[in-house]
């Protein structure tokens, strides 16, 4: 089921605004594979006179070619030529393109790779610009490639756009456009293994149930995303064993860089820079504790971003003999088992990520991390949530739960008054804690609480 249009106001308003300027424009859009870059561009380019082609892995001859029959819409006959090179189609279309024309090359780095000097030449274009407006917008989703070509300072294209726009995936408050007949606990479920990647919510639209879904499309030797992490990296990485080896350790829950660079027999060292690109790539992040220095790399935890591939390297990659063996009913029970250890732990990221976002007991908060180390009593402790007023004179401090029953309630906030007691960033200070529930009894009077809705509703 093709997903109504959501979000992206902002990135629309830019986009139409620069296409229908009264000079020339350059747009640049990047971002990883299925974040619904070419849907925005259909929605931008609506009415508007479009040469559209996408590249492929052909030879830059063919491509040409094809290109050539999308302009044939807007220039009559200018597929019936033979076009020597790049440099003769591009002069004839700069020439002959009817006035406020839009030239879009949707997955860019694949002509590029094919034909390597078209960047340059593109640049010539963009540099003496015709008297008359035309457009040109770039798409991509391999962000090396992207930033090669146009965001690196010595790249042919740099400063040179009107608009560069990185599509992130959507936020998690959208969900329940994709999943309309679905309950609350339903859509973190869904969220919590989907991610907010737009395509895979159409792609598992098509089924009643999250796991259902699960059992299909990733757990299932013919399913459409069983190999989705390699095809992602392989975007943006010309090797990926290093980095698919890094990313399984994270998953197995070697979350410290001594942790993963002992299991890969490696000094701590050599990991920065795959660990690095990870972190640029937007698919591993690096926390550190409440109030620590974020330079700090031995307290650093590393944690993989993005949802499904958190869930891919947790549970799919160490079951492919499973998987190839269609041991369905086996791989059924044990994601019965562990969807709700992902739930939980994606629960209490977005519970983070809604602090910011809320008005929690009358106040504005700075953004939540968490906090782990040595209490006061010197045994390990560690708060899902604490966050500074952005007045800094209290502390939030809180807990994530994925279902409170009538009976928990008094007994987690016990838990978390005497885990306050024992913070010691809390001592002297004023401290609000908070429960975040996403599912179950609501709060008792008198217990500070912030459920599901609140936060998908806030994280729009």
């Amino acid at each position: 089921m093709r997903l109504p249009f959501l979000d992206r106001d902002q990135e629309l308003s830019r986009i139409r605004k620069a296409i229908s300027a009264l000079e020339a424009s350059l747009v640049i859009l990047y971002g990883r594979r299925r974040c619904g870059k070419s849907r925005l561009l259909q929605e931008a380019l609506q009415g508007h006179r479009v040469a559209y082609y996408v590249g492929d892995e052909r030879e830059g001859n063919l491509q040409r070619r094809s290109l050539a029959k999308a302009a044939a819409a807007l220039i009559p006959g200018f597929d019936g030529v033979e076009y020597p090179d790049w440099e003769a189609l591009l002069d004839r279309w700069w020439r002959e393109a009817p006035t406020g024309a839009v030239l879009t090359l949707d997955e860019f780095p694949y002509l590029s790779m094919a034909s390597p000097e078209l960047p340059s030449l593109l640049q010539k274009k963009v540099d003496a610009p015709p008297a008359r407006p035309l457009h040109l917008i770039i798409c991509g989703s391999s962000q090396r490639m992207m930033h090669g070509i146009s965001l690196d300072s010595k790249a042919p294209l740099y400063g040179r756009a009107r608009e560069v726009l990185k599509i992130e995936p959507l936020a998690p408050g959208w969900i329940g456009k994709a999943f309309p007949a679905m309950s609350d606990p339903a859509l973190l479920e869904a969220y919590s293994v989907w991610g907010g990647i737009p395509r895979y919510w159409e792609l598992a639209n098509e089924f009643k149930t999250t796991p259902e879904a699960v059992l299909r499309l990733a757990l299932d030797p013919l399913g459409v995303l069983l190999d989705e992490p390699q095809r992602l990296l392989l975007d943006d990485l010309r090797e990926i064993t290093q980095a698919s080896s890094v990313l399984s350790l994270i998953g197995e829950g070697c979350h410290k860089i001594s942790e993963i660079a002992g299991r890969l027999g490696r000094p701590a060292t050599s990991l920065s820079r795959p660990l690095g690109r990870l972190l640029d790539l937007g698919l591993v992040e690096r926390e550190t504790p409440f109030g620590g220095d974020e330079r700090n790399t031995k307290r650093s935890r590393y944690h993989i971003a993005d949802p499904f591939l958190c869930f891919w390297y947790r549970f799919v990659n160490p079951r492919r003999v499973k998987i190839e063996s269609r041991q369905f009913s086996i791989l059924e029970g044990e994601l019965k088992e562990y969807l709700p250890t992902q739930l939980g732990e994606i629960w209490e990221q977005l519970a983070r990520r809604s602090v910011s976002r809320l008005t929690i007991a009358g106040q504005r908060w700075r953004p939540g991390s968490r906090w782990w180390g040595a209490g006061t009593n010197r045994e390990p402790l560690e708060l899902d949530i604490v966050a500074l007023s952005e007045d800094g004179s209290t502390l939030l401090a809180g807990e994530a739960k994925s279902r409170l029953g009538p009976q928990d309630w008094i007994r987690e906030r016990s838990r978390l008054t005497s885990k306050i007691e024992r913070f010691p960033l809390a001592q002297g200070r004023e401290v609000l804690p908070c429960i975040w529930y996403a599912a179950g009894e609501r709060p008792p009077r008198g217990v500070l609480a912030v459920g599901l809705r609140k936060v998908l509703t806030g994280l729009r």
